[in-house]
């Protein structure tokens, strides 16, 4: 660098020199200035090779997901974060720095692995499988996150719990859900309970992200207590940064001393108050998603798979099943 400095040095001299000289010059023109001039030029360049650094390499764009939906595939555990009293959030390694590529919205099934201690079955000897939506961004490169909480009957929740950093956890998927598309109704409302945030929280933090996004979402979260509402931070950041088109309300089933929302139960009042209304037509998108009971006063019982018959609250207010899905 020391010589780039000497020759734009050197060339400001001669310049300077010619512009306050006084004197007519008579001498033959020097080539000096020739010189330093394409000294400079080269000095330039290599300069700015060594400033910018060689043209960066193209990216290969990655066309497969390391998940299969076809077969389980085991998966490292990378780290575990304590997230509050009985839930935390679970990162697992993707090979090759490869990013999940989950579609919105999707989820996952997860099974113990075959090498685990002690594989986890159930009471016929098969293998206890249960579904689990990722909270990590699906083009996050190299990791795979869950936040789980662990419940005292839930033999996977008390296993995945129970994993180690290294141990690993059979994954498969993705499943499908609903077919998201960008911009397909004016509003959405999201009605959740306890861990049925999850895919909540998949589709908003896709959807608002989205410079080109103009559907307002308004989310309705019901919990036991203040201390297990997840994802609250990430959900009030939502709300700060998206103001014209994210709006949620909290609601507590046993709220304490410095609770200033809505308790109890998602009732019909509460529904009509914050959840766009039926009369909306084909404009409008409802999605449920929580503990069986709660999915059952809102919306009705899912069928297995499908979606099953419309009924509760929603249908008492005039929703049709096409303006409901349940998750």
């Amino acid at each position: 660098m020391s010589f780039l400095r000497a020759s734009f040095r050197a060339h400001a001299v001669v310049a300077n020199a010619r512009r306050y000289s006084t004197t007519p010059e008579t001498k033959k023109a020097s080539n000096i200035p020739l010189y330093l001039g394409g000294v400079g030029v080269v000095g330039l360049a290599a300069y700015l090779y060594l400033e910018k650094g060689a043209p960066a390499a193209v990216k290969k764009v990655q066309e497969k997901s390391p998940l299969d939906p076809d077969r389980f595939v085991n998966f490292k555990l990378k780290k575990v974060e304590p997230y509050n009293h009985n839930t935390a959030k679970y990162t697992f390694e993707l090979p090759a720095n490869e990013a999940s590529l989950l579609p919105i919205t999707s989820c996952v099934v997860v099974k113990s692995s075959a090498d685990a201690p002690a594989p986890l079955v159930d009471a016929k000897g098969k293998p206890i499988i249960r579904p689990y939506t990722p909270i990590s961004p699906s083009d996050l490169e190299g990791e795979l996150t869950f936040l789980i909480k662990r419940y005292d009957q839930g033999k996977m929740s008390k296993h995945i719990h129970d994993l180690k950093p290294g141990e690993t956890l059979a994954i498969k998927g993705p499943i499908m859900k609903f077919p998201y598309k960008a911009n397909e109704f004016e509003q959405v409302g999201l009605i959740a309970g306890g861990t049925g945030i999850t895919p909540m929280y998949q589709l908003l933090n896709h959807a608002l992200s989205d410079k080109s996004n103009k559907t307002k979402f308004t989310l309705v979260f019901a919990n036991m207590t203040p201390k297990d509402i997840l994802l609250k931070e990430e959900f009030d950041s939502l709300k700060k940064k998206y103001p014209d088109t994210f709006n949620v309300i909290y609601i507590v089933d046993k709220p304490d001393s410095e609770w200033k929302g809505p308790t109890g139960y998602i009732n019909k009042d509460l529904v009509k108050q914050h959840i766009p209304p039926s009369s909306l037509g084909q404009k409008v998108k409802v999605f449920v998603c929580g503990p069986p009971g709660q999915v059952n006063a809102l919306a009705g019982n899912k069928d297995g798979m499908k979606q099953g018959e419309l009924s509760g609250v929603l249908k008492e207010l005039g929703y049709t099943e096409d303006q409901v899905f349940k998750f």
